[in-house]
């Protein structure tokens, strides 16, 4: 899942940004309204943590032209303001859901997955495939009932395979949905990330390598 976290404070801006990595997210982050569109206008978000009160352009103004341009990026809106008026403004404006700040880390997460899965069609929140479940609301992933102790990109890797459901994903398209802006499509990290992947998965191999093509899992149904 990739995330846009737009917040003018950097401390907190960055705060939220390496938590959500943490937990296995794809995160960029800007300072103001107009870096949030320039962004948005170039990356494909599944989730935006907007600030409302932003320098520059207004969380308000994000919004409406968010829901103008027909993105599908899901907003979480953050406010210092939390009373019934502020939620309502937030939420007609085209916010999906809205946080009083200040706020619990652990809710924020919670509020952002339940918003990535909020896809067209819905995502289920357990996908399986070849013997694998992925719990992606508590992060836990096992091989025929074994753990797995997978690091965040191996996660989302992961996900991002089992999302496609048997169809191949590219490595731009990995890239674009597992790890952060300025990646290059030439470099290693899929590979890399890829390969550990596969030896923590076990025999026999879950994933498949179409040459020139991408990356698919063995067996489809990824089915909750």
């Amino acid at each position: 899942m990739r995330v846009l976290v737009v917040e003018d404070e950097p401390f907190l801006a960055e705060m939220i940004a390496e938590g959500l990595r943490k937990d296995a997210l794809a995160v960029d982050v800007a300072g103001d309204g107009l870096q949030a569109m320039h962004k948005l206008r170039f990356g494909a978000y599944d989730v935006m943590v907007l600030d409302r009160d932003l320098p520059g352009l207004h969380g308000d103004e994000v919004c409406r032209r968010v829901a103008q341009q027909g993105l599908l990026t899901r907003i979480l809106m953050l406010t210092a303001s939390a009373t019934l008026q502020d939620r309502v403004a937030g939420l007609g404006l085209g916010a999906d859901d809205y946080l009083g700040k200040p706020f619990a880390y652990e809710e924020l997460l919670a509020r952002v997955l339940a918003l990535g899965r909020r896809a067209t069609p819905a995502l289920p929140p357990v996908l399986r495939a070849a013997g694998v479940v992925l719990d992606t609301a508590r992060r836990h992933a096992t091989r025929d009932g074994r753990p797995l102790a997978l690091s965040r990109k191996e996660f989302a890797v992961l996900e991002s395979l089992l999302r496609a459901d048997g169809a191949v994903v590219s490595v731009e398209d990995l890239i674009e949905q597992v790890w952060e802006e300025g990646t290059s499509y030439r470099s290693n990290a899929v590979r890399v990330t890829l390969s550990k992947l596969r030896t923590k998965l076990g025999e026999p191999p879950v994933i498949e390598t179409l040459s020139g093509a991408g990356y698919r899992v063995a067996s489809g149904g990824a089915a909750g």
